[in-house]
């Protein structure tokens, strides 16, 4: 399975993340940066996986301009996950979370959803990340496989 991991991270969690969901995935996988990612390379790929911060309930600005760039219709028959960093204080959840909009993006461009949006949790705005996460984030790639089989 060839996949193509996007991700933004601005202090580090995130890449961390990304890194660990794509060892888990196996195979064929590309990690890069959002900044460095292109458009025209998900036409290549059986799996997309997109991963962000979550600020002010959204993805970051620099994800938010990779999915911007797709076009309607470009990610016709792409299966994709989405997942997202995110602090677990109360208020944050007002403004929801990078993930779910990463995900409804995509689908209207028209992926197709493997999985559910996840969301993995930092103990502070610069993280860490929460004991663990990583073995999460491997169990949820793992799921993600399954589901693209």
């Amino acid at each position: 399975m060839k996949t193509l991991l996007v991700y933004d991270s601005v202090y580090g969690n995130t890449e961390i993340i990304a890194k660990a969901v794509g060892d888990a995935i196996g195979g064929e996988v590309k990690v890069v940066r959002a900044a460095e990612s292109h458009p025209s390379e998900t036409k290549t790929v059986n799996l997309l996986c997109v991963g962000s911060p979550t600020h002010g309930g959204r993805p970051s600005p620099p994800m938010k301009e990779v999915l911007d760039k797709v076009q309607a219709g470009d990610l016709e028959g792409v299966k994709v996950a989405a997942f997202d960093t995110r602090l677990t204080v109360r208020w944050v959840r007002i403004f929801g979370y990078a993930a779910g909009r990463i995900a409804k993006s995509l689908k209207e461009k028209g992926a197709t959803l493997v999985g559910s949006p996840e969301g993995f949790l930092v103990t502070g705005t610069k993280g860490p990340l929460k004991d663990g996460e990583l073995e999460r984030a491997a169990a949820w790639a793992k799921e993600i496989v399954e589901s693209v089989k």
